[in-house]
């Protein structure tokens, strides 16, 4: 018995293929985006008492409480206003599946959303299995800025979203303030929704800012910012996240959650809540990462890889047109199988799979793992 399927031209992953890759041939996972080092044990014997304490039975559909005030707090800390806990901030099973639930909750059949690819990968399946149809803005390499007179170009009466991620997963580059401003103005009297992935918020480096939707008056009225905790603190297993905007907007958005997940890890909830109390869990996390991504560039300075350094999140970009011609998904599983080494080549996130040459590496691991990936880069 056949069955359509909703996503027939959803293929797995690229982040299953190198993955796998890597685990076949032992290779340097510089792959997927997580670290190979561990959470704070501070944070683990947190949630180790929150389990021992009681807290494992269903959280509130919202979210635990005390987390929510937490996230609240940190956000006029950071950014000098804020989201009210018991309306406007809802914990999610990762940033994903917050993602999936925004847009389920707004989009229908022909409604159009605006993504700028390269893209996470979950942006447009979400887009497509809700009726909606993906606009594409290809961002040009290397430096990945948005065109915001092609996007007003892209805009009409079917508009319903713009998704927006900053900093940037693959490209690691930010938006700027003036790339807010811009994206307010255009937006300004519509009904279009903007969902901010800001998912590195805390991985922005060179005293640079980062740019919240929520520092934008009428840029957060129409807003969702989607965030992770597993990305912060080193644990993307737990896959715990959140998404906040304002009630209007969050009251459709629970409509979907409740019965997606209803609720999310109660514990770990509540050890994260503990952990947060302590603003420096998420200050100090910039010049940590910065320090990686400034030790793993110096160390392939002398390649012949090119790049321009990172600007956040925990993603450097190298170019190796220098080195070869080949399509890069061809080069990435090359670099795995002959050389160690694996990486996620650029082309599947753009439109077209345009290929700039150009490979994704996760820098968020230990510093011997980084000298010993540089060995490799510095021997091709």
């Amino acid at each position: 018995m056949k069955h359509l399927s909703k996503l027939p031209n959803i293929e797995t992953t690229i982040f299953t293929v190198m993955s796998g890759l890597a685990n076949k041939h032992q290779a340097i996972n510089l792959s997927q985006g997580f670290p190979n080092f561990k959470s704070d044990q501070k944070l683990i014997d947190l949630v180790s008492k929150a389990m021992n304490s009681g807290f494992n039975q269903y959280a509130l559909m919202p979210g635990n409480m005390e987390l929510r005030e937490a996230i609240s707090k940190k956000f006029d800390l950071l950014y000098g206003n804020s989201y009210h806990p018991e309306t406007e901030i809802t914990i999610t099973a990762g940033a994903t599946q917050a993602i999936y639930d925004v847009i389920t909750a707004f989009i229908r059949a022909e409604d159009e959303v605006i993504i700028f690819k390269p893209a996470y990968d979950c942006y447009e399946p979400s887009v497509l299995i809700n009726g909606g149809k993906p606009v594409s803005i290809q961002l040009e390499s290397p430096n990945y800025q948005v065109n915001w007179e092609e996007m007003k170009q892209k805009i009409t009466s079917k508009t319903k979203m713009i998704i927006v991620n900053t900093p940037h997963n693959p490209s690691g580059t930010i938006l700027s303030k003036t790339d807010m401003l811009q994206l307010q103005e255009i937006t300004k009297n519509t009904n279009i929704i903007v969902l901010s992935d800001e998912v590195y918020e805390h991985m922005v480096f060179d005293d640079e800012k980062h740019q919240s939707a929520c520092l934008f008056p009428d840029l957060k009225s129409r807003s969702f910012i989607v965030a992770s905790f597993g990305k912060t603190f080193h644990n993307t297993g737990w896959k715990t996240g959140y998404c906040c905007a304002p009630k209007e907007l969050m009251e459709e958005f629970r409509k979907i959650h409740q019965f997606n997940v209803f609720s999310v890890n109660h514990p770990v909830q509540k050890g994260l809540a503990d952990y947060m109390q302590d603003p420096n869990t998420y200050l100090e996390l910039s010049g940590f990462f910065q320090e990686k991504r400034d030790l793993f560039l110096s160390l392939i300075k002398d390649s012949k890889f090119k790049f321009k350094p990172s600007q956040g999140t925990y993603f450097q970009v190298l170019d190796y047109s220098g080195i070869t011609q080949e399509n890069d998904v061809d080069f990435a599983k090359r670099l795995t199988i002959e050389n160690g080494l694996a990486s996620i080549p650029l082309s599947v996130f753009n439109e077209n799979k345009l290929d700039n040459k150009v490979l994704r590496f996760c820098f968020a691991k230990t510093d011997e793992t980084l000298k010993k990936a540089a060995d490799i880069l510095n021997k091709i």
